[in-house]
């Protein structure tokens, strides 16, 4: 059985007992390769995600010679970018310093390529035909919502959103309102 022992105040740790066994106080903990934090920021989730990203681009720069855009974008797609979007539904960045620094690996990938290392970034995602990352972020969680709501999940839509009833004016009946986490305490 899980009790609390004293009230949570900023400097102190609250003490949680789980069958009269103390449970150690952290400041961050890694659950299924996502740091959470204490805080909720993903700023360690993001630096971690980063450096591992960074680690597979520079393995790719240092040991091909052929930087052609039908081998590096094939690298850059099957490599690369997975560790960029390994859960980013959990952890999905909003601060603009965490989306800067997630976009850079892209940033740094995108100039590899013979012939783009002087473009404007804009430029060479349109000639590579990429994204940018958070905006493949969005477009990820859109899909997440469209398999919710047309049941390719075994969930309920109201587990995540609130069906807008808009009394028989235009438009559609799959309009929703984001279910707000103070609904669901």
């Amino acid at each position: 059985m899980l009790t609390y022992a004293r009230s949570c105040t900023w400097d102190i740790c609250p003490e949680y007992f789980l069958n009269e066994k103390k449970l150690e106080c952290v400041s961050e903990e890694k659950d299924l390769g996502v740091i959470v934090s204490d805080d909720l920021k993903w700023e360690q989730q993001c630096s971690q995600t980063v450096a591992k990203a960074n680690k597979v681009l520079g393995l790719i720069k240092r040991n091909l010679t052929d930087r052609s855009k039908e081998t590096i974008i094939p690298l850059y797609k099957g490599l690369v970018r997975p560790n960029l979007e390994c859960c980013c539904p959990i952890w999905n960045p909003h601060y603009i310093k965490d989306i800067k620094l997630v976009e850079g690996v892209q940033h740094r990938a995108t100039k590899i390529v013979w012939g783009m290392e002087n473009l404007h970034y804009e430029e060479r995602l349109k000639r590579l035909g990429l994204m940018h990352c958070d905006r493949r972020r969005v477009r990820s969680d859109l899909l997440e919502t469209f398999k919710i709501i047309n049941g390719y999940y075994d969930l309920t839509v109201d587990t995540f959103f609130i069906k807008f009833d808009d009394a028989g004016r235009r438009g559609h009946s799959k309009k929703l309102l984001k279910r707000i986490l103070a609904d669901w305490i």
